[in-house]
């Protein structure tokens, strides 16, 4: 039988994407002036279904110095950036800890949590995240509360479960764009002018209404509205990609 020159692999009889053979790790090798990945577990490997990340963050437990973050998914690299954006979140690990549970099957396995967050208060909290489908499933749930209640003591005050599709696709673009700006490019004098601006604007709806009253460019007032959005000091719909026609308000004290 001839095979049309139109016809692509899987595309008539295979809805699934073809597996591919493993292609193993990826480990990175040292970057200077950056911190090493700290997780017990390497979670990033070549895959056509997840969205595994690398990327740099800083924490005040690393003193503002960046350290290499591996995240296993975009909902995962999507927990951390808000976390790291959070006012009071002193630290933000990865892959941190792995310890022993008891499966619902009665045998004894080992689990990685996916990210422990510390905040400025000592409280620390493991971060489960996983896909909708997956936390409907009764038997995932039975395996989930086995992990929780198996929490090492001296590791985790809490444990927290996260659905993914909680992180739309504009919200992660937000997200990611929040993250550079608080960490990695700071403008604490436009902070303030925009901050002032906004306490005091009576015509505030869109964010382009602040750039007739600023003597800045308008770059430097679009990152601020995002890092005074992230530190909870004005509002905007995260779940639109945000620009200069976004709707703005304050948030209430």
């Amino acid at each position: 039988m001839s095979v049309s020159f139109f016809d692509i692999d899987h595309d008539t009889w295979n809805y699934g994407k073809p597996k591919l053979r493993s292609a193993g790790k990826i480990t990175l090798p040292e970057i200077h002036g950056v911190l090493p990945f700290s997780g017990v577990r390497n979670p990033i490997t070549v895959s056509s279904t997840s969205h595994k990340t690398t990327f740099t963050y800083k924490t005040k437990a690393n003193r503002g110095q960046p350290r290499v973050g591996l995240a296993e998914s975009g909902a995962e690299l999507a927990v951390a950036e808000r976390s790291l954006i959070t006012p009071g979140v002193y630290d933000v690990e990865f892959q941190p800890v792995r310890f022993p549970y008891r499966h619902p099957t009665g045998r004894t396995a080992w689990h990685t949590i996916d990210q422990r967050i510390t905040f400025d208060s000592g409280l620390r909290r493991f971060v489960f995240v996983r896909n909708r489908a997956s936390l409907l499933k009764p038997w995932v749930q039975d395996e989930i509360d086995a992990i929780a209640d198996a929490v090492p003591e001296n590791e985790a005050h809490e444990f927290a479960v996260v659905e993914a599709e909680a992180f739309s696709r504009p919200y992660r673009e937000n997200l990611r764009r929040m993250h550079r700006y608080v960490s990695f490019e700071p403008d604490p004098a436009a902070d303030a002018m925009v901050e002032d601006t906004i306490e005091h604007l009576r015509t505030l709806w869109r964010m382009a209404d602040l750039i007739p009253h600023l003597d800045i460019p308008p770059y430097r007032i679009f990152r601020s509205c995002l890092r005074l959005i992230a530190a909870k000091k004005l509002q905007a719909n995260l779940n639109a990609v945000i620009c200069f026609h976004s709707r703005i308000w304050r948030s209430q004290s």
